[in-house]
């Protein structure tokens, strides 16, 4: 029984929250016993993985089907998650993280392109935001669950956790609606040239498109400044910060604990966001993501050279909140300005692509860093890298959020 497409959009957005990072990550440095340089690691296998099929696999989506993507795509994300938490080999963990990397890509961008064609791309800037907000209770019922499990057996906690995305790609089979999608006429021969040339078409729209061009570019300075981040936070903490000698808490409690308050403020921001965007348009989007984005850095800078715990926290949940509401606005603004579904998918990909050179690129020499110089040199080095994207977002103001989709006599060649 298919449901209605802004249903199943909320509660995939629910459940694939569930499995949170916290459990992995300790489990990971606990006891898989990465270093800092092979936490890195698996994130830079993930992320090639991701640069080399984002592209394809968004073309293979405009071309042949969103929806068989996204079943896929979760079942194979759960399933690289499942394994990682029954493997004890840091090697087989970041094979296992490239494999979950090329599962990710057959639902990065086509989530969001599915989204957009069912309810018009017109009408995706308040969903995508009431998604994030809703995302969150199903990240606070996920944490309390993994961190419930994990506080018994880490390695059960992270197996519950790719049981949930696997389920979701089961049901996506029975209840996801694709009715505002049509089948590209090459996609009834599968063919390497169809797929590649489709490939070529998004990105020559990218590039005509100056203001997506734009985003694309932000999307690649935020990924090298993620990277650091997202791998080396939990080991700042447990190595070389601490954490609060209250309660005798166990780490896997602490990450979960920060994580609840970063998602209680970031559900209150929401709340009040929403109404602002609605009524303010494209350039309300570009003020709050330059306003979140500086946010965002000043709360890097502050962990990475924090030595005690409490300011350390406050950066690490100053991170937290400005991310989660720059990442819906930032779709918001791009699906608003590819004005051709038929490369929605590849588009959206070529910006998840940014991301993973950036990630890919920069993750190895913070890995680096943080093994010669400390976990925080790297996490600072890794703030620096989002000053181009505050940049990028200040030009885009300046031309009041809004510049030709299309420049005149340079129509995409599809």
């Amino acid at each position: 029984m298919r449901l209605p497409a802004t249903t199943v959009f909320y509660g995939l957005e629910f459940f694939l929250r569930m499995p949170t990072w916290v459990v992995m990550a300790v489990f990971l440095v606990r006891d898989l016993h990465l270093s800092p340089l092979e936490l890195v690691l698996m994130g830079t296998a993930m992320e090639g993985t991701v640069f080399l099929f984002q592209i394809p696999t968004g073309a293979l989506a405009d071309l042949y089907s969103r929806r068989l993507c996204q079943v896929v795509g979760y079942i194979g994300m759960g399933a690289a998650w499942m394994a990682v938490g029954l493997i004890s080999s840091a090697w087989a963990a970041i094979a296992l993280w490239a494999f979950w990397g090329l599962s990710y890509t057959l639902t990065s961008g086509s989530f969001e392109a599915w989204i957009a064609d069912e309810v018009g791309a017109e009408n995706v800037g308040s969903l995508f935001l009431r998604g994030q907000r809703l995302g969150y209770g199903g990240a606070v019922l996920g944490l309390a669950l993994q961190v419930g499990i994990g506080t018994v057996s880490l390695r059960a906690g992270v197996v519950t956790g790719g049981a949930v995305t696997t389920l979701c790609g089961v049901a996506c089979i029975f209840v996801m609606p694709e009715t505002a999608f049509r089948r590209h006429e090459s996609a009834a021969r599968p063919r390497l040239g169809d797929v590649l040339g489709h490939a070529a078409a998004g990105i020559r729209y990218a590039r005509v498109a100056p203001l997506v061009g734009l985003l694309i570019a932000v999307a690649l300075f935020t990924g090298m400044s993620s990277e650091a981040f997202d791998r080396l936070k939990e080991a700042h903490f447990l190595r070389d910060v601490g954490l609060p000698a209250v309660g005798h808490l166990s780490p896997v409690v602490w990450f979960g604990i920060f994580w609840l308050v970063a998602m209680v403020f970031g559900f209150v921001a929401l709340g009040r966001l929403i109404p602002l965007v609605e009524r303010g348009g494209v350039e309300a989007v570009t003020r709050f993501l330059l306003g979140f984005t500086v946010v965002q850095l000043g709360a890097m800078v502050l962990f990475a050279l924090s030595h005690s715990a409490w300011p350390a926290i406050v950066g690490l949940l100053g991170v937290f909140f400005a991310r989660d509401i720059t990442g819906p606005l930032y779709l918001t603004w791009l699906n608003a300005r590819i004005s051709d579904s038929s490369v929605r998918a590849t588009v959206l990909s070529l910006a998840g692509q940014a991301d993973a050179i950036g990630q890919t690129a920069g993750g190895p020499v913070l890995g680096a860093v943080g093994n010669i110089w400390g976990i925080g040199s790297a996490l600072a080095a890794g703030a620096v890298a989002l000053v181009p994207a505050a940049a990028l977002y200040a030009r885009a103001i300046r031309r009041h959020g809004s510049v030709p989709l299309i420049p005149a006599g340079e129509p995409a060649q599809l």
